[in-house]
């Protein structure tokens, strides 16, 4: 985990901030609490967390308090957290143009197949979300171990765009 004292803030992105991006802000905020600030934002929110995501996230114990699909606009404003980092997380969010962020964070796409997309019965979205929820906590430890405070930006960038690359891994929550 970094190994200065700075507070890091992170968003994540995605189109609906409805799963990905709430799944993988609240995996930080488990954690990562007291080193990374975590948030999730979407270019055209959906307006609501995807019920099976509440679920995976509250059966693995990970916090859900305050979890909402909300606007990427919400931190392009005056006043917004100064991002450090930012992480596309579905190929739609990535190819759009996004708002001047403040701060100039470094940003990353880490692609994740969509499980909201998946149809099928209950059982079969379950596991889309498990497997979705495991390639993001995957990435996201990996992130957090990363000695922040001694790679240099061009390193720091190299490796963040290369966990977007890694293949999924099986990893509990």
């Amino acid at each position: 985990m970094a190994t200065d004292t700075r507070l890091y803030n992170v968003l994540f992105l995605c189109t609906g901030n409805s799963a990905r991006s709430i799944m993988a802000e609240s995996i930080l905020r488990s954690i990562a609490a007291g080193h990374f600030s975590a948030y999730s934002a979407g270019s055209q929110p959906t307006g609501r967390v995807n019920p099976f995501a509440l679920e995976l996230l509250q059966k693995n114990h990970l916090p859900t308090d305050g979890l909402r699909s909300k606007s990427w606009d919400e931190f392009a404003r005056p006043g917004s957290p100064r991002l450090d980092f930012i992480f596309t997380v579905c190929d739609n969010a990535a190819g759009e143009v996004c708002p001047v962020w403040p701060g100039q964070p470094m940003t990353a796409h880490w692609a994740i197949p969509d499980p909201a997309a998946v149809e099928g019965d209950d059982d079969a979205k379950r596991k889309a979300f498990a497997d979705a929820c495991h390639t993001l906590a995957h990435r996201i430890r990996t992130f957090v171990s990363l000695p922040l405070d001694k790679l240099d930006r061009l390193s720091l960038q190299r490796r963040l765009e290369d966990l977007g690359r890694s293949p999924t891994a099986p990893t509990t929550l």
